[in-house]
Formats: structure tokens, C-alpha cells, sequence
């Protein structure tokens, strides 16, 4: 234990408290005690009840539906914390919201994930650690250090169990080409990609594919499944062009509105997604397996607190 950087305690806001009490019993530890709640005026209260002084600090909030509450709460979290006197202050973000607006796509737009990279670091907050980001480049708009961790490993061990030599990875779209050939490298598999475009916000619309599909075991990879919309699309062409089945895998499943009913109604016949955001009750029901990245989380929240090394957990 460094014990220049005082006792590890871990905290939870409420959007995926599950995930923290995992990540809690891989540490052999408990999830610190505080109040995350509601005033009667719908404004967020928060109280720290333990003694935090001089400790190394790991708050646990993905930022899911309602996306702006939980922000909320990691702010006052962290802004509660550092008035506790904590030493050091790490919000552990498993899913990172509004990284599709890294950037401007026309005038008068916000760049709204650096927004809230500067009201994360203004709170308080000295690290980040979060999981598979959008856009990779939003490490870059914090002053502060951010760890970013890749769940590829564990969705790669998932479909390693399969045990076969007639899968081929593919990217559902040009700008996850990187994401799934690291991701086909690991599995041993050739690569197929899907050019697409968006006519408009979550709309998708598929242009083209290259790579040979036929007579293989497609396995779609993205970083996030929203609407379902894209992953659905997906799942038709490759049928369409002799794929004996279509499976797909997902760090983040955010399922807004009807995707789960989509996806079920799709190609899919799994769907392999990790638990970074809280998943409803019948999730399984849809073609839905879940892994977790509890031990991923846990195992990093230990090196950063021991000061050691946590890219080497993917080299």
C-alpha cells in the first residue's frame, strides 16, 4: 500500500451502484458510506459520511440515462470530497457521456465533451479512469491524468470460447476500423468494414462493405450501442452478403428507447455487452449477455493507488 497517498476508499453516486459493490469485493473492501439523494425541490443532495482526510479517494459514477443528474452528482461528489480534505480525488467513469460531441459539426454548436472535462477537473477532481471513450482524443482536453482502459480483453475472451476458425471481425463503420482490428488481432480473425453515413443524428444509413463475409461467423465491434439502429443495419447487410451468423459485442449499451426491441427483431443472434451502464432487468431476454469489467476497474483502482503501471494491463 503507498501510504503517502493515505487509505484507499471507494464511493458511489446512484447510476451504477451494482458495478461499484463488484468492483468494492474485488478490492476486498466495502463501497464508502454517503448520502446521494434528492431535496424536495428536485435539487441533488449529497453528504460524505465517512472520514475522508488524507485518503486516496475513487468515486464510482457512469455518466447514463439521466445523463445530466449523474454529472451532477459526480460534481458535487468530488466538490464535497475535496472540502473533506481528501488527498487525492479520482472519478472512475466506466461510460463517459457526450463524447460523440468531441467536436463541432457546425457553427454554433458547443463542444460538449470538453465542457465537461473542465467542469470535472474545476470540481476538484485530480485523475480520471474511464472506459473505451468515443472519440479517444477527449483524453487530450484534461489538464489532469486520465487513464483510459480497454474492455477489448474481456469481449475477445468471451468469443475466444467459441472455438472456431470461421469468424471475421467487422467495424460497423470507417471510424471504428482501429477499434475492431485491434480487436480481430487479438481474436486471430480477418477484418471486414461497413462504410456508412449519418443523414442526420443517430440515423445510419449503409453505403458499402468491404471484406468477405460469406459462409463466416461475423462478430460486429463498437465502442456503443444507442439507439440499436446501427448494429441492426449491420447485422442485415452482413446476412444479406452469406454470413452463417451475425454476432456483435459492445463496451457500452446504453439502450435508449426502443433499442433493445430492435435488436431482438435484428440478425443478432448474441449480443455480448459489458456492464460500464446498468442494464434493464429482461436485458437477457433479448440477446443480451453481460461480462463484467469489475476486475478490469479493480485491478486498476489498485496499481493507481500503489503508484504503479496501468497501461502494462495492456501491453
Amino acid at each position: 500500500m503507498a501510504m503517502d497517498e493515505g487509505i484507499l476508499q471507494l464511493f458511489s453516486g446512484s447510476s451504477n451502484l451494482p458495478l461499484a459493490q463488484d468492483v468494492a469485493h474485488c478490492l476486498g473492501m466495502k463501497v464508502g458510506q454517503a448520502l446521494v439523494g434528492v431535496f424536495a425541490n428536485e435539487e441533488t443532495r449529497i453528504k460524505i459520511e465517512e472520514n475522508v482526510r488524507g485518503s486516496d479517494v475513487f468515486i464510482l459514477q457512469s455518466l447514463s440515462i439521466p445523463v445530466d443528474h449523474h454529472i451532477v452528482e459526480l460534481l458535487l461528489m468530488i466538490d464535497a470530497l475535496r472540502r473533506a480534505s481528501a488527498r487525492r480525488i479520482t472519478a472512475v467513469i466506466p461510460y463517459f457521456a457526450y463524447a460523440k460531441q468531441e467536436k463541432k459539426m457546425a457553427g454554433r454548436e458547443p463542444i460538449s465533451a470538453k465542457l465537461v472535462a473542465n467542469m470535472l477537473t474545476t470540481s476538484g477532481a485530480h485523475r480520471i479512469l474511464t472506459i473505451d471513450l468515443h472519440a479517444p482524443a477527449i483524453e487530450g482536453f484534461f489538464d489532469i491524468p486520465v487513464d483510459h482502459l480497454r474492455a477489448a480483453p474481456i469481449l475477445v475472451q468471451h468469443f475466444r470460447q467459441l472455438d472456431r476458425d470461421d469468424i471475421v471481425v467487422v467495424s460497423p463503420d470507417a471510424g471504428g476500423v482501429g477499434r475492431a482490428n485491434d480487436f480481430r488481432q487479438r481474436l486471430g480473425a480477418p477484418l471486414a468494414i461497413i462504410a456508412k453515413q449519418r443523414p442526420r443524428p443517430d440515423v445510419a444509413e449503409v453505403l458499402e462493405m468491404v471484406g468477405d463475409v460469406r459462409g463466416k461467423v461475423a462478430i460486429i465491434v463498437d465502442d456503443l450501442i444507442s439507439t440499436g439502429g446501427t448494429i441492426a443495419e449491420a447485422a442485415h447487410v452482413l446476412k444479406m452478403r452469406g454470413a452463417v451468423e451475425v454476432r456483435a459485442c459492445a463496451t457500452h449499451g446504453v439502450f435508449a428507447s426502443t433499442a433493445l426491441g430492435i435488436l431482438a427483431d435484428s440478425d443478432l443472434s448474441e449480443l455480448v455487452i459489458t456492464d460500464t451502464v446498468p442494464l434493464p432487468a429482461n436485458a437477457g431476454d433479448h440477446k443480451v449477455r453481460i461480462v463484467s469489467v469489475a476486475p478490469l476497474i479493480a485491478e486498476s483502482i489498485r496499481r493507481i493507488h500503489e503508484n504503479r503501471s496501468v497501461s502494462e494491463l495492456f501491453d
